[in-house]
C-alpha cells in the first residue's frame, strides 16, 4: 500500500507564535544594526577629533615638511638628512678653501670642541694637519652642534631656558603616556618660531663649539653678521637644521597612532671603537673589510634613532624605551681621515680605554 503523506500544515496559535518570534529578531538585528552605525558615527568623530589634536587634518600644517604630504616617513627623512648633510659638507669646504686662521690653529680649535675643552696632548712632532683633516673635524663639531642643539632640545620658543624646561616636560609626559606626549609635541610645534634667528645660533655655536666659534668669528663679538661670507654660511645651515628638526617633531609618524614616537640624534665619540649598527663609512676602509678594528676618526653626520616606549612589563606598563636607528651615522674612520699615517697625523694619541660610542641613551637599545 503506498505511504500517505502527512499534510505540511500547521496550527493557527503555532504560525502566530513563529510569526511574532520572527518580527521580534528582526526588530533586533534593526536595533543592532543601529547601533553599530551610531558606533562608527562615533568613532569616526573621534578620529577626526585625533586628527584636529595632531594637526593631521590640515593640509597646509605649521612646522611640517614633507614632499607631497603633511606626514613624516623615514624615507623622507632620509631625504632631508642627506640634503642638510651636503650643506654641511659645503660649509666646511668653503672655510678650509679661504681659512680665517691657519690649519693648526683651526686643529686646535676644533679638538678642544670636540672634546669638550679637554683635548688629547698634541704628540711632538705631529705633522701639519692636512685641509680634509680639517674639513671633517668641522664637520664633527657642526654634527655635534645639531645633535645636541637642536634636534635633542625641543625648540620652540628663542629663549634656551624656555626651550630646555620643554623638552623636560615632554620627557616626562613621554615617561608616563606616549599617545599624549606625542599630541603634545605636535600641538605644541604648530606654536614654534618660524626660523632659527641669529641669536639662537650664536647660542647654539657658543655652547657647543665655543672655541671654533671664536676663531671664525662666530661667537657674536662682531655685530655685523654676513652671511655671505664663508664662515657666516653656518647661520644658513643652522636655519635648514632647525627645519629638519621641526620635520622631526612636529609631525605624525608614518605609522599613525600605533606607534607614538620622537626622534633623537647622536654622535659617535672620535677614537671611540666601530659599531656598525650604528655608524656607516663615507670612505671605504680596508681594516673593517678585514674584520681588523678601527675607530672612528670624525663624525661627518650624526645619525638618528625612534624612541618608542618597550612592550608592557609584569605589570602591565612598559618602563624601558627602545630606540630604532633610522639612519646610521655618517662616520670616516681614523684610517682613512688620516690618509695611513696613524693617530698621529692630526697630533692625537690613542687614549688607554676607549668608550662606546656616543647615543645610547638611559633604559634603552639600538636596534637594527
Amino acid at each position: 500500500m503506498a505511504y500517505q503523506g502527512q499534510p505540511d500544515v500547521v496550527s493557527g496559535e503555532q504560525y502566530r507564535y513563529a510569526l511574532t518570534n520572527f518580527r521580534i529578531a528582526h526588530e533586533k538585528v534593526e536595533e543592532q544594526r543601529i547601533q553599530l552605525q551610531e558606533q562608527e558615527k562615533q568613532v569616526a568623530l573621534l578620529k577626526d577629533r585625533i586628527a584636529l589634536l595632531e594637526g593631521t587634518n590640515q593640509n597646509s600644517h605649521i612646522g611640517v615638511s614633507k614632499l607631497g604630504g603633511n606626514s613624516v616617513d623615514d624615507f623622507s627623512i632620509k631625504n632631508a638628512a642627506s640634503a642638510l648633510e651636503r650643506q654641511i659638507n659645503r660649509w666646511a669646504a668653503d672655510v678650509i678653501r679661504t681659512p680665517p686662521a691657519p690649519l693648526n690653529i683651526l686643529r686646535h680649535a676644533a679638538l678642544t670642541d670636540v672634546f669638550d675643552d679637554d683635548p688629547p696632548e698634541l704628540n711632538p712632532g705631529a705633522p701639519n694637519p692636512t685641509g680634509i683633516q680639517i674639513q671633517s673635524l668641522l664637520r664633527h663639531a657642526v654634527s655635534k652642534t645639531i645633535a645636541e642643539g637642536i634636534i635633542n632640545c625641543l625648540i620652540v620658543t628663542d629663549s634656551p631656558e624656555a626651550n630646555i624646561q620643554l623638552t623636560r616636560i615632554h620627557e616626562h609626559i613621554f615617561s608616563r603616556d606616549p599617545t599624549v606626549a606625542a599630541v603634545w609635541r605636535r600641538q605644541t610645534f604648530t606654536a614654534a618660531v618660524e626660523s632659527c634667528s641669529v641669536d639662537m645660533s650664536i647660542f647654539f655655536l657658543c655652547e657647543n663649539m665655543e672655541n671654533l666659534a671664536k676663531v671664525l668669528a662666530l661667537d657674536g663679538t662682531d655685530k655685523s653678521i654676513d652671511k655671505s661670507t664663508a664662515s657666516g654660511g653656518i647661520y644658513t645651515v643652522l636655519e635648514a637644521a632647525y627645519e629638519f628638526s621641526r620635520m622631526l617633531h612636529g609631525a605624525p609618524s608614518s605609522s599613525g597612532s600605533t606607534v607614538d614616537a620622537f626622534y633623537r640624534a647622536f654622535v659617535p665619540d672620535v677614537a671611540s671603537t666601530m659599531n656598525p649598527r650604528q655608524i656607516e663609512l663615507v670612505k671605504r676602509c680596508h681594516k673593517t673589510e678585514r674584520g681588523e678594528p678601527d675607530r672612528v676618526g670624525a663624525t661627518v653626520f650624526p645619525g638618528l634613532v625612534k624612541v618608542s616606549r618597550g612592550p608592557p612589563g609584569p605589570s602591565g606598563v612598559s618602563t624601558e624605551n627602545v630606540q630604532t636607528v633610522v639612519r646610521r651615522a655618517q662616520v670616516i674612520c681614523e684610517c682613512a681621515l688620516m690618509g695611513g699615517l696613524g693617530a698621529a697625523a692630526v697630533g692625537v694619541s690613542p687614549p688607554p680605554s676607549v668608550s662606546p660610542p656616543v647615543g645610547a641613551y638611559p633604559n634603552g637599545g639600538f636596534h637594527q
